[in-house]
């Protein structure tokens, strides 16, 4: 999918209209994807196993994009975009399910069609498949993880934490009171 973005970056320069590219990493509102097996069997399907990343609050780059919008500097940037703290998938769900006050299981994806199942439950067509079989692939392979500074150099802050996303929408998570 990075190619497809890359490619879409490229005619907009090729334009000549002004731009500023932001390239943020995984979005910590990724946690929602997980919310169908959260509520139904109370677990998650883990698609990167030992890899690593440092998934960004989506109010974070709301907060660079109105700063690269409202003040001049920014033209022909393009700023990569994360969060500061590393994750697996496994030690984001256990962030996640103290704040939610539930157990939740994770479950390690053993093919590259149940990675796909589990995205698109009825189906995807076939480049978005191998994209998304691609993705899960390099995400498993990078267990150092990725991250920048951005946040903070250019908004003077540290990035939100995911404890604190968690906290915000732990309610999304929590089992349904009892009737």
């Amino acid at each position: 999918m990075g190619r497809w973005h890359h490619e879409r970056e490229e005619i907009i320069r090729a334009t000549g209209i002004p731009d500023t590219f932001l390239r943020p990493g995984g979005f910590m509102t990724n946690a929602f994807d997980w919310l169908p097996t959260v509520r139904e069997g109370g677990f998650v399907l883990d698609l990167v196993g030992p890899g690593q990343y440092a998934p960004i609050d989506p109010a974070d780059i709301a907060a660079v994009a109105a700063l690269a919008l409202t003040e001049d500097g920014h033209q022909g940037e393009a700023y990569v975009i994360t969060g500061e703290e590393m994750f697996t998938v496994a030690e984001q769900v256990r962030v996640l399910a103290a704040a939610a006050g539930r157990d939740i299981e994770v479950r390690t994806v053993a093919t590259p069609a149940e990675a796909v199942r589990s995205r698109f439950p009825n189906g995807a067509p076939p480049a978005l498949a191998d994209a998304i079989v691609e993705g899960f692939t390099l995400m498993r392979t990078d267990t150092v993880g990725f991250r920048t500074d951005t946040v903070h150099r250019l908004l003077g802050r540290k990035p939100r934490t995911f404890a604190d996303w968690c906290a915000r929408n732990a309610h999304a998570f929590r089992l349904p009171a009892a009737g």
